[in-house]
């Protein structure tokens, strides 16, 4: 990640926390503990943020606490081609009228370009998700109530009366911080009481995740592995990896990225 990159997801954690500590950056960005030090000595010198013990906190903290992790718009660049295989892939599955909840994230949005040609329900907590489906597509969206987080595009409610329990899936495609044996892992407690009350809607629970997500971590577990139905990721997937997900019952579905979309990437 490059430095003007990076400064723009530290500084927009610290306006959404009213503390970020060092580890926490180092694993929003994926960086050093070194350069991000060096990155809070910077932004403290700009006056853009108050460098603290063990990490910073924003100059004028807002009333309303924010969500953990990168932007959409940051996340959206990362393993691109193998998130767009990923999608294609994740909407094989679907009939037309079926019932779906898509959770919002950058793997997840890579489903809308394929599911121009499908009918379906959708019930999704995502932005960019539902506009894309309204204008590009014949599928109905169902949207729940709650706050507005702009950085990651998501609408998020801690309370029960928020359309979520009328909602019915046979399906629920949803993304992840990481994958590990003893789960599903998110960083925000708030991201997670959001999504299990969605999982909790839905029969099979289908993960869209890159295969980088194997090997980060997260303090917080979403679900165990036995509620996981499908693992959806790409090619470069380990083999431990896939041995961890067949051991646990898990389906592991490979969605294959192209050369041309290889080339891409690389350039």
């Amino acid at each position: 990640m490059h430095e003007n990159e990076r400064h723009r997801v530290i500084l927009s954690a610290v306006e959404a926390k009213p503390f970020v500590s060092v580890a926490q950056m180092v694993e929003m960005t994926e960086s050093s503990e070194a350069t991000i030090r060096r990155d809070i000595a910077t932004l403290h010198m700009q006056k853009k943020l108050r460098r603290v013990r063990g990490g910073a906190e924003s100059v004028a903290p807002t009333a309303v606490t924010g969500l953990l992790g990168r932007p959409f718009s940051v996340n959206q660049s990362k393993h691109a081609a193998q998130k767009r295989a990923i999608g294609r892939a994740a909407v094989v599955l679907l009939e037309d009228g079926e019932s779906v909840i898509i959770n919002g994230g950058t793997t997840t949005f890579q489903m809308v370009h394929p599911l121009a040609t499908r009918r379906c329900q959708v019930f999704t907590n995502s932005f960019p998700i539902a506009e894309h489906l309204l204008k590009q597509t014949r599928n109905t969206v169902v949207l729940p109530g709650g706050t507005i987080y702009r950085e990651q595009n998501i609408i998020l409610s801690p309370f029960d009366n928020d359309v979520t329990r009328n909602f019915y899936a046979k399906r629920m495609f949803m993304g992840c911080q990481g994958i590990a044996p003893l789960g599903i892992m998110e960083p925000d407690p708030l991201v997670i009481q959001s999504e299990q009350k969605l999982i909790g809607q839905a029969e099979e629970v289908v993960i869209l995740a890159d295969s980088s997500k194997f090997d980060k971590r997260s303090s917080l577990i979403l679900c165990p592995l036995d509620r996981v139905h499908t693992v959806i990721t790409d090619d470069r997937v380990k083999d431990a990896h896939a041995a961890m997900l067949e051991s646990a019952g898990v389906k592991l579905i490979v969605a294959r990225v192209s050369a041309a979309e290889e080339t891409a990437e690389a350039g």
